[in-house]
């Protein structure tokens, strides 16, 4: 076993490389790179889009919304139901919410009511019964792994009041602009973030929730300010369970025989197994390869990095998720997506 950790962009080259039950396509990643720059030519897709569209974000620039977002991205994980019938909802100003969208709700609920949800000072000692009043839901479904949620609530504001005076802020800042300092040192001072497996003798990173932390400051921003990182197109696609369903979509991704049944059969893979592993680092590597594709072909300022294109592609699958029925995503529980 290799001692040295693949970071993401490293781990999701070398997965690609050995995967036996996901491939990628060149033909689908030059059709879909086509497509994606013919959107951005045609509509203009920015970072902007992260407050344009989506009315739960944080709105203005401050420190708030620093605090804001790394106390959902240390929450933003597992929202998936066995039954889609089923599932866990917030009804927020007259709208109703699932999945990501519901902690967002969740979170700007209780900052209405009083309670303050983005002070590490209060989450670090939350108890199981107040979080799930916080977390009470507009149908019969509970949230999933609300104990988990509790767990790693006291662990991130524990360090964060212990080491770091009460505020994200100031591990941003200790980053020193840059994205791949950040990531790592997220990843070393909050254990839910330090999101590893083995794979083929090797130590791999997908760090998904350390660099979507990462990618909604920088969006929040607009690259600016505390939101500046000299080094942002380093960061890969967050490996998670409907990207790759999206890639398979446009036939970027091809899944084996095996792969496709288990899915088709709704089984739950195992953190860390070689099935999901194979998923979350060929979806990095894919993106990666979209990105090199749309630079190759696009006119200067009209490409996207990797975060941009997860953002498209995960807001894709929000607006035609009836389209992508036929294509199952993985299942998985634990608490890195």
């Amino acid at each position: 076993m290799s001692g040295e950790l693949l970071l993401p962009r490293a781990a999701g080259e070398f997965i690609s490389q050995h995967s036996q039950h996901v491939k990628i396509n060149e033909k689908g990643v030059q059709k879909l790179a086509e497509q994606l720059v013919d959107m951005v030519k045609d509509t203009g897709y920015n970072m902007k889009i992260w407050k344009e569209s989506h009315v739960l974000n944080p709105q203005v620039m401050n420190e708030a919304s620093v605090d804001w977002i790394f106390v959902v991205d240390t929450l933003n994980f597992n929202f998936w139901s066995e039954d889609e019938s089923k599932r866990f909802v917030i009804e927020y100003k007259g709208q109703r919410y699932t999945g990501y969208w519901s902690l967002c709700a969740v979170i700007n609920r209780a900052l209405d009511d009083g309670i303050p949800m983005t002070d590490p000072k209060f989450y670090c000692q939350v108890t199981e019964n107040e979080l799930a009043h916080i977390f009470r839901s507009d149908s019969p479904y509970s949230i999933p792994l609300l104990d988990k949620r509790l767990k790693v609530l006291h662990e991130a504001g524990q360090k964060l009041v212990q080491k770091y005076d009460g505020s994200f802020v100031n591990v941003l800042k200790k980053a020193e602009q840059s994205a791949q300092d950040l990531m790592k040192l997220v990843a070393s001072e909050f254990q839910s973030y330090n999101d590893t497996a083995t794979y083929q003798g090797n130590k791999v990173a997908f760090y998904k929730r350390a660099q979507i932390l990462i990618a909604d400051i920088w969006a929040c921003f607009e690259g600016e300010g505390l939101g500046k990182f000299h080094d942002i197109d380093t960061i890969t696609m967050f490996a998670d369970y409907r990207i790759p369903q999206v890639l398979a979509y446009f036939e970027v991704l091809e899944y084996s025989e095996e792969l496709m049944n288990k899915l088709k059969k709704n089984e739950v893979l195992v953190s860390g197994s070689q099935l999901e592993v194979e998923l979350r680092g060929s979806s990095i590597q894919a993106v990666e390869l979209l990105a090199k594709e749309m630079k190759r072909i696009a006119r200067p300022g009209k490409t996207m990095n990797a975060v941009m294109i997860d953002h498209y592609i995960w807001d894709y699958r929000r607006e035609h998720c009836n389209d992508l029925r036929h294509i199952p995503y993985h299942k998985i529980r634990c608490i890195y997506y």
